[in-house]
């Protein structure tokens, strides 16, 4: 447990600085679901890393030793990790344990709402058109999931962009997007440091959305535009203050402000160049070693505590 126990706390910091150029280099689609596995699997290594940590301090109180049926006095001998390691990662633990809990329980509350509100819309069809003159679009998960359109947004498109930007909201639906922001999400909340990736994921579903709505309609440019129109008619009539928790639309997750646009911008850069290319080999071979270098330490760091409680018990 000397070095190895530490790797998957600090991997993850490795992986929040290359979620960015990955999300932007990656086929959208593929860049979801690997930063979503990597931030899930990251997020349980660090959280397991910590758990040996506190084990291996909590193991060193003699108090305990008579539960274990060990010596506290070999622990405190042979075990190399600093008691005051020991105290931090516990705490660590706990409030990982806390923030993921307490968001786990957030989602899954906004993902019944958000079914239930689909639920009660009016109409049975998959579109719901709202008279409201702000400009507003998104998709509502559910069974079945909903399109929500106000006439704001509508007025603001033409009849072409209308198909684009349903379907758009389609490809949210189809795809499932919210469990995968979701889950990445939740592992933010064990591991603040995983935090961007799920801000990647968050842009990466609206990229696979776009380029889902560029291959339906063949043209690129044209949804670029609608993208565009879509994010300048929300900002000029107030749209987007009624926005659900869980529901996605084509201008991203709700901001702060309307002032915080978000990535739209590069969205549109994106789609006003070459589609991205499917280089998985080198990247995914990147990812694989990454995650099973984490896998890797938490085994080999269990092993070693694992040894250690072998030998206080012949003590």
């Amino acid at each position: 447990m000397r070095i190895a126990v530490y790797l998957p706390l600090l991997l993850p910091a490795l992986a929040a600085l290359a979620a960015r150029p990955l999300a932007d280099r990656l086929d959208p689609r593929l860049a979801t679901w690997l930063l979503t596995v990597s931030a899930v699997a990251l997020a349980a290594a660090s959280s397991a890393a910590l758990a040996l940590l506190a084990l291996a301090g909590l193991a060193r109180i003699p108090l305990v030793d008579t539960v274990g049926n060990w010596s506290a006095r070999v622990m405190q001998r042979d075990d190399p990790t600093a008691l005051w390691v020991a105290l931090i990662a516990g705490a660590l633990l706990t409030a990982a344990a806390a923030a993921a809990a307490r968001m786990f329980w957030r989602r899954a509350r906004t993902l019944l709402a958000a079914a239930a509100e689909a639920a009660c819309l009016p109409g049975t069809g998959e579109l719901v058109v709202t008279d409201d003159p702000a400009a507003e679009a998104f998709a509502v998960p559910g069974r079945p999931g909903r399109i929500v359109v106000s006439t704001g947004m509508l007025h603001a498109l033409d009849h072409a962009e209308r198909d684009i930007l349903l379907a758009h909201e389609r490809a949210h639906l189809a795809g499932r997007h919210y469990l995968f922001t979701a889950a990445t999400q939740l592992a933010a909340a064990a591991n603040p440091l995983l935090r961007p990736l799920a801000t990647a994921v968050a842009y990466t579903v609206e990229r696979w959305a776009d380029e889902h709505a560029a291959a339906a309609c063949g043209d690129r440019r044209r949804v670029a535009r609608t993208v565009g129109k879509a994010a300048l008619a929300a900002s000029r009539t107030g749209g987007r203050t009624r926005f659900p928790a869980a529901a996605l639309g084509i201008l991203g997750r709700r901001p702060a402000s309307l002032r915080a646009a978000g990535p739209v911008p590069r969205r549109v850069a994106a789609l006003l160049t070459t589609p991205p290319g499917r280089r998985t080999l080198p990247l995914a071979a990147t990812a694989a070693a990454v995650l099973l270098a984490a896998a890797l330490s938490s085994i080999e760091a269990a092993h070693d505590l694992e040894a250690l409680f072998d030998l206080a018990r012949l003590r």
